[in-house]
């Protein structure tokens, strides 16, 4: 850090790991992305997490809940995530790898790092839980994870290599699902209170941020009541996804956030 009184600012070392925003930017610009903003009703599955916790010694993850529930989704509406190879065929997966964003500490700077959740539409809630938990454990005692290790050496290459690894990538399906994921989550509500929407980069074929829970009024049959709506943003390409495999996988998003799927099985 250097301090010039003349100026009137400091300067300090621009965090390394702040490049993968920039890369990001840079893939998103390549892009035809499409956004839509939702609200979904998360009451009943947030009552039966806190009364987990209350009763039992089951600490499950909100996001973890809603990755669950995302990779459901994907899962069933494949082509929501699908990707285009070298020759511009459409690889379809059979399972839905996550990329989901956890808070680390990276070169002293507190900031925040991609987990690949592998198969995430083939786990149970707890599965996923536990391991987002997991991973911010890691990250705590210093031992990081699989994605962070590379990181710390990827983002070191100048960004004339970073990106033509990124061409390269993006026409691997197979490597691509693998070490980047299909769909991305965004949970952003951790760092304001109150309802409000994000808008991802989009640099997967599906991207979803989850924003802020607001308390509004809500009709539920012929009475007036309170209820907690999350608000959701979903970013699509719209070069690789239409409109209905998207409509499809708001509404089986919809459906399973607000019926509490998975939590049952507690």
């Amino acid at each position: 850090m250097a301090a010039d009184s003349r100026k009137g600012y400091t300067l300090e070392r621009f965090p390394s790991v702040r490049r993968l925003t920039v890369d990001a930017g840079w893939i998103v610009s390549r892009r035809h992305n499409v956004h839509g903003l939702f609200e979904i009703d998360v009451t009943e599955a947030r009552r039966i997490i806190k009364e987990l916790r209350a009763a039992t010694s089951e600490s499950i993850s909100f996001t973890g809940f809603m990755v669950y529930c995302i990779a459901r989704a994907a899962g069933a509406a494949p082509h929501i995530h699908a990707c285009r190879d070298w020759l511009g065929r459409l690889a379809v997966f059979h399972d839905v790898n996550v990329n989901t964003m956890i808070s680390a500490e990276i070169d002293g700077n507190l900031t925040v790092v991609p987990l690949i959740i592998r198969a995430a539409d083939k786990k149970s809630v707890k599965q996923v839980s536990d391991e987002i938990r997991a991973a911010q454990e890691s990250h705590k005692s210093g031992r990081g994870g699989p994605e962070a290790k590379y990181i710390s050496r990827f983002v070191t290459l100048p960004s004339a290599l970073r990106r033509l690894f990124y061409r390269w990538l993006y026409r691997k399906p197979a490597l691509l699902h693998d070490m980047f994921g299909t769909v991305a989550v965004t949970a952003i509500g951790m760092f304001a209170g109150g309802g409000g929407w994000g808008i991802p980069f989009g640099n997967h074929t599906l991207s979803v941020a989850l924003g802020g829970v607001a308390r509004k009024p809500a009709v539920v049959g012929d009475d007036i009541i309170i209820r907690e709506y999350l608000s959701v943003t979903i970013t699509i390409d719209h070069d690789i996804v239409d409109g209905a495999p998207a409509a499809r996988f708001v509404r089986e998003l919809r459906e399973s956030v607000e019926s509490a799927s998975g939590l049952s099985e507690l």
